[in-house]
């Protein structure tokens, strides 16, 4: 094919076809044009040319052009496509290095070979516009709600044609038994929107906790307008959700206006999600008050939160255990997704027995070591005390409030409580030097003479061995083993080490033995907060 007037409107007419039918800029299409033909064009005059077409956006003339680049002469190396500024001296007035020299040459004749290559050039181009166009378009609708036409099921992944392109609902996606025909109108989540080689790749999700609330915000006006608030979903897609909503508006009650008029809201949610049964509960700050709603429709008879673990103790009548649980243990589940507590359910009889054995437990810890008789060591229990520490370094009007205490007894009762923690301290101590233990690590602020030992005892002898450890072995974690969420027992779980404590020792550790600089780690911080402010703002 030659480049010919008598073709050359045809060329913006092709770019203009191919960019409506894409729904692209026609200019991109041109541009693959003038690549292909300048492809085609250093096939015929040299493959080491600097050739360069441009195309007439309103005559569709074609341009061949020849580009030299002025050089110094040491960097003289493609002779084809570069210039000395000597040799730049005869079509150049003052030539000077990194100026180019421009020159017309005639335009190819095109063979077989040439057009289908710069067919391929051009197709390839479209398709590489295509899918940026598509990136484009959906990239700012993930989080949203998007409706499709079902094209083909893969190995249980459904295909769903979304307008502009495709995309995948994948098998752990969908909810429950899902079965979906051609053609079928499905409606999903936008979960991910990702760049991929083989284009944008756009996951849809029907399981999403995140797909019930846009379902709600579609569903309830109050919702739209920011009046309700979703404050937090727990899904078990399929069989049963909890919701958890807060009104900014005294007048409006959030869980009345997400059911509706005789159930109308709920019951569309409800339908979309195959029967999914929803349990609405008002949010509440109080995180015990919250649980008790988010455990309906069991009754709650006490709540024990312990903060720093992150567990709660829920303790319900023996009738309500079972409702409380939930088949297969559904309603204690979502209530801990909710909350995103730890939860620890008992029955009053239960409760009761495990505090009794606490009771005792605590009674004859007093009774061995501060050589105290029943009667007054459960007068210590009674009055809140559950170790040694306690006893021993509590201020002393906290004892003397104990019936028959006065100075002097209380007085005895700390000193006994110091001997034996100052004895077993000492005992601590003199075993972590069997074992090896080096000074370094017997001095570090924040171990005790027990941490010591047990450090000792897993080989942990030196400042320099603390300070490889990593945090989870330390304070404990969880890794994945199969699928299966296994227990690693850290060194120092037993003494309440928590990670972040953990993670702070061992980076003491680290800058006291001059690893780790301390300057660049504020020099870290700092940026890290530099860039939560942009993003906070943004």
């Amino acid at each position: 094919m030659a480049i010919t007037s008598a073709n050359q409107l045809e060329l913006l007419q092709t770019a203009e076809a191919v960019a409506r039918e894409k729904m692209i800029d026609p200019g991109l299409v041109i541009e693959a044009m003038e690549e292909s033909l300048a492809r085609a064009a250093k096939s015929r005059y040299g493959a080491e040319m600097d050739i360069r077409v441009s195309i007439d956006r309103k005559t569709g003339r074609a341009k061949f052009t020849r580009v030299r680049t002025v050089v110094a002469d040491e960097e003289l190396e493609n002779y084809q496509a570069e210039l000395t500024v000597d040799q730049a001296r005869q079509y150049m007035a003052n030539p000077e290095v990194g100026q180019t020299y421009v020159e017309e040459v005639p335009p190819v004749e095109m063979g077989r070979i040439a057009a289908q290559s710069a067919k391929q050039v051009i197709l390839q181009k479209v398709r590489e516009a295509e899918r940026d166009r598509q990136f484009e378009e959906f990239k700012d609708r993930a989080g949203t709600i998007i409706n499709g036409l079902v094209k083909r099921e893969e190995y249980g992944n459904v295909i769903v044609d979304v307008g502009a392109g495709e995309a995948i609902l994948r098998r752990n996606e969908k909810i429950g038994r899902e079965s979906y025909r051609p053609n079928d109108r499905v409606r999903c989540y936008i979960k991910d929107v990702r760049r991929e080689p083989r284009g944008p790749q756009i996951f849809l999700s029907r399981t999403a906790p995140e797909f019930m609330a846009e379902l709600f915000k579609m569903e309830v006006p109050e919702i739209y307008d920011g009046i309700i608030d979703i404050k937090a979903v727990a899904r078990d897609p399929g069989s049963r959700a909890k919701i958890a909503v807060i009104s900014y508006d005294n007048s409006i009650d959030p869980v009345g206006a997400c059911v509706g008029m005789r159930g109308s809201r709920v019951q569309a949610v409800v339908n979309e999600l195959q029967g999914e049964k929803i349990d609405i509960i008002p949010w509440n700050e109080d995180q015990p008050t919250f649980l008790v709603n988010a455990l309906q429709p069991a009754e709650v008879t006490k709540v024990v939160l312990d903060e720093e673990a992150g567990k709660i103790e829920v303790v319900v009548p023996e009738e309500q255990l079972s409702l409380a649980i939930g088949r297969r243990g559904q309603n204690v589940r979502l209530a801990s997704q909710l909350t995103n507590l730890d939860i620890d359910i008992m029955t009053e009889e239960e409760e009761s027995a495990r505090r009794q054995k606490e009771f005792e437990a605590r009674t004859k810890l007093f009774m061995e070591t501060l050589d105290l008789d029943e009667f007054f060591a459960q007068l210590l229990v009674s009055e809140g005390f559950t170790n040694l520490e306690e006893v021993a370094y509590v201020e002393l009007d906290e004892l003397l409030v104990i019936d028959g205490v006065d100075e002097s007894t209380a007085g005895e009762l700390q000193a006994r409580a110091r001997d034996y923690l100052e004895a077993k301290a000492k005992a601590a101590l003199d075993a972590a030097r069997e074992l090896g233990a080096e000074d370094s690590l017997i001095q570090f602020e924040g171990l005790t003479p027990q941490m010591v030992e047990a450090l000792a005892k897993d080989d942990v002898k030196s400042l320099e061995d603390f300070a490889t450890c990593a945090d989870w072995e330390l304070a404990g974690g969880w890794t994945n083993d199969g699928g299966e969420r296994v227990k690693d027992d850290g060194i120092l779980e037993p003494f309440g080490m928590t990670l972040e404590q953990a993670q702070d020792m061992v980076m003491t550790a680290r800058i006291m033995l001059g690893w780790v600089d301390p300057a660049e780690l504020e020099e870290d911080a700092a940026e890290d907060e530099d860039t939560g402010e942009e993003e906070g703002e943004a």
